[in-house]
């Protein structure tokens, strides 16, 4: 099989008023790939959306200003979002469930939102945390 073939590579600043950019950057990629569709594309967006602003947070927690790598790369079965911070990373299995509708502590806990949300927007997600930060991979499935 054929390795994905990068479609554009962006850096953006580790601001949150980056993270529109970002955002931005891909609908416009994505509305030039034949099977993603309105609604796949606007999951597309906010997936992003998450995973860039969790990246941007981890740049800020650890007081770096590298910037945030994103990534669009094609092959005929899906297109791949690439977001890669320089943070401490993190284990995703580590982040606490979030708790159920109804639990008191469900209005105060704020953190693994934006993971569960990323899940279940897209077709596929990785997280691949290293000591160079963490790459989440983003995937949409063309139909």
């Amino acid at each position: 099989m054929n390795p994905p073939h990068e479609l554009i590579r962006l850096e953006i600043p580790a601001l949150p008023a980056f993270v529109g950019v970002a955002r931005t950057v891909v609908a416009a990629v994505a509305t030039s790939v034949p099977g993603i569709d309105d609604d796949r594309l606007e999951d597309l967006r906010i997936a992003v959306s998450e995973a860039c602003t969790n990246a941007v947070e981890a740049h800020q927690a650890a007081g770096m200003d590298q910037r945030v790598v994103l990534r669009c790369l094609i092959d005929p079965a899906a297109l791949e979002v690439r977001v890669e911070d320089s943070g401490s990373g993190f284990d995703p299995a580590a982040v606490a469930p979030r708790p159920p509708v109804g639990d008191a502590s469900h209005l105060n806990a704020e953190r693994g939102w934006g993971l569960q949300l990323i899940r279940a927007l897209v077709d596929d997600v990785t997280f691949l945390p290293s000591s160079e930060g963490t790459a989440v991979h983003l995937s949409m499935r063309l139909y």
